[in-house]
């Protein structure tokens, strides 16, 4: 996928912003991509990609640690599974799919659930408890991203990394976006908050199940303008339209508090002006962003037609760095420059 580049100033103040992030974090380095009306109107790369004395610069090629940025590959891999068949529908039980799993425990509890983080369960020790009813109220936890991969795997007899290399970046060409078990030299180092810190883990999967994927920059930014374009690039529908309408969609159960934050398939989607939604307040409804613990972040705003893509190689945030209020104000600062453009 190519995109002209026509460079645009009045999208200044989003690299900025990206700019005070960066000297707020602890990172060594971080970067930018804009694209409105199909082309890469900003393009900002900054520092290196490690501490080390001999380390590379941040460029166009340099692959950061996506962390939860991935959960909108496995929501694409839960959608594919449903379009082709695979699952019958989200509100299918889990343990329909996974008898294995105890069922008092997992007892009313739906992919619907799993996809919009109101599964109310969570691991605690080597078991899973509940913490509330299904669909109740909501609740960021791993238990269910583990089993959306499971599920996945058993029905469609493909990995999620499988899937999306098959259905989307064999077809566009893309190099720099993956699964690795083992890093290599365009890949940044992770800046951990301390040495030994607990949060952070590596794993040797490549199957798109863990928590190791690794994106540049405009690879991000294309992921994000495949679904801005819903799924046809160049002129070609490189995946169903519906794949991704059903995955940006809002598909939190109708039980939930409105002010709670809102989800499609794992995307964070802008519907009602929910007090905790981590998309900005000048977003437009329709919008849908996805945000990782590296402060990596992807928003699309197809009402504007403009994605905007935020990378730093950050683990967590260091203590007084409000990193919800941080990723709003990028969303409308990205928003401040549309309408300044206009």
């Amino acid at each position: 996928m190519i995109l002209h580049h026509i460079d645009n100033p009045i999208f200044a103040p989003v690299f900025d912003h990206v700019k005070a992030t960066f000297n707020n974090v602890i990172c060594s380095g971080a970067s930018t991509i804009i694209i409105h009306q199909d082309s890469i109107v900003l393009e900002r790369y900054i520092g290196k990609q490690s501490r080390k004395e001999e380390a590379r610069t941040v460029q166009a090629d340099t692959q950061f640690h996506v962390a939860s940025v991935r959960k909108s590959y496995i929501g694409f891999a839960v959608s594919y599974a449903l379009y082709y068949g695979c699952i019958n529908s989200i509100d299918d039980l889990v343990l329909s799919y996974s008898p294995e799993l105890d069922e008092y425990t997992w007892k009313d509890t739906t992919i619907r659930h799993l996809l919009t983080h109101t599964h109310g369960l969570t691991q605690e020790g080597n078991g899973t408890v509940r913490e509330f009813t299904p669909g109740s109220n909501w609740s960021y936890k791993q238990i269910g991203i583990e089993a959306l991969t499971r599920i996945i795997k058993r029905t469609t007899g493909k990995s999620v990394a499988d899937i999306i290399h098959e259905s989307v970046f064999i077809p566009l060409g893309f190099t720099e976006s993956d699964w690795y078990s083992k890093k290599h030299d365009r890949v940044v180092d992770v800046m951990l908050r301390y040495e030994g810190d607990e949060d952070w883990k590596t794993s040797e999967s490549t199957e798109g199940d863990k928590m190791n994927m690794y994106v540049s920059t405009r690879e991000l930014a294309y992921w994000g303008y495949l679904h801005l374009k819903k799924g046809k690039v160049n002129g070609k529908q490189i995946v169903p339209r519906e794949i991704i309408d059903i995955a940006t969609s809002l598909q939190s159960p109708s039980t939930l508090h409105k002010d709670l934050p809102q989800n499609g398939f794992l995307w964070f989607v802008k519907d009602l002006p929910a007090k905790k939604t981590e998309i900005g307040h000048q977003v437009p409804k329709g919008s849908y962003q996805i945000l990782g613990y590296t402060n990596v972040t992807l928003l699309v705003i197809p009402e504007e037609d403009i994605i905007a893509v935020r990378m730093f190689n950050s683990f967590g945030s260091p203590d007084g760095f409000d990193y919800l209020s941080d990723v709003r104000s990028f969303g409308d600062t990205v928003m401040a420059c549309v309408k300044n453009s206009s």
